[in-house]
């Protein structure tokens, strides 16, 4: 029976998966696509754009299968962009960079974004939307036989997430907010999605957050059980991340984010068939083809809509994740055309 009862992973069911699937430990390697070809040096444009060779920052993410789509189907050279995508070992190295100038765009959540441009310790452009959060796809997990039950039963549990001051630790506070239920007293247990299913399995935590292919894989290889769908309510389509440059690099380069942009809008239409990423996806994300089979995806999107966008500050800010607004309107490059 799938551990998502009420319409949850329709497409398969995860009693398939049993044996030969790689384990959560070797989920994220890292994976690299090499450029596109082109003689133009680091920084030369082409006459299309003022920069032809990117460096993008990524993520081993099943979100980040349109910019893979894009590399493998020429949508970025038709643009006369040649794109390197660069592995991070996390979403901080990866903002870290891009903010440093080695990555000249980079994915990133956008709790750490919006943080960043708050602080000041970055001026960012938002040049894409990546993903929104969508059913089944950020889930509160526990073991068979936990006494977490239901969201009421998470007040002063240990409770795992990716990390803290991350989306995950948000996520879970709203949804235990919406639930009526006080998060005053969990204790956060930051250990890395890939680490989780094992914690769970192995009963270190009383409940845990997780995205796919975790999701999945805990409730494979630890017979995991929801708790509560995060993404309902407060969080039902929540942006999760997108892509980011710093604003010097915007500013003088305005053609090449016009392309770069036009090349995910054309990836992203594409990806809504399910089959033309789905066997991205072990390549990129490094899961087994059947665990890809089964994920439930986040919701695709390449525009950047400000009004959608303005949403995870305003929550950031009321969590005391920030304590100033943002402007999100000035971060935000308007697509041409």
């Amino acid at each position: 029976m799938s551990p998502f009862p009420s319409g949850g992973l329709p497409r398969r069911n995860l009693l398939k998966l049993a044996g030969g699937v790689a384990t959560a430990g070797a989920l994220m390697g890292t994976s690299g696509c090499g450029l596109l070809g082109g003689s133009q040096g680091a920084d030369s444009g082409n006459g299309q754009v003022e920069k032809a060779n990117l460096r993008v920052g990524g993520l081993p993410t099943s979100e980040l299968a349109p910019l893979h789509l894009a590399v493998q189907n020429g949508f970025f050279q038709r643009e006369g962009l040649n794109v390197e995508i660069v592995n991070a070992a996390d979403g901080t190295q990866a903002l870290n960079s891009v903010i440093g100038g080695d990555y000249d765009i980079t994915f990133s959540s956008y709790v750490p974004i919006f943080a960043a441009q708050a602080s000041g310790v970055g001026q960012l452009k938002i040049v894409a939307d990546c993903a929104s959060a969508a059913p089944n796809t950020c889930v509160i997990m526990t073991w068979p036989g936990s006494p977490v039950r239901s969201p009421a039963n998470l007040a002063g549990k240990r409770i795992a997430i990716s990390g803290l001051g991350t989306i995950s630790e948000l996520m879970v506070k709203a949804s235990m907010r919406a639930n009526g239920v006080d998060f005053a007293r969990v204790d956060w247990a930051p250990l890395g999605f890939p680490n989780i299913p094992n914690a769970l399995k192995q009963h270190q935590v009383d409940a845990a957050f997780l995205v796919e292919p975790f999701l999945t894989l805990a409730a494979r290889d630890a017979n995991a059980v929801p708790v509560v769908d995060t993404a309902t309510g407060p969080m039902e389509n929540l942006p999760i991340g997108g892509y980011v440059s710093n604003a010097q690099f915007a500013e003088q380069n305005p053609k090449t984010v016009a392309a770069f942009q036009r090349a995910m809008d054309a990836a992203v239409t594409e990806s809504r068939d399910r089959s033309k990423i789905e066997p991205l996806l072990p390549k990129f994300a490094k899961i087994d083809a059947e665990v890809a089979s089964v994920i439930s995806l986040l919701q695709m999107n390449s525009r950047a809509d400000v009004t959608r966008l303005e949403r995870v500050p305003r929550l950031m800010k009321d969590f005391g994740y920030l304590n100033k607004d943002v402007d999100v309107a000035a971060m935000v490059v308007a697509p041409q055309g």
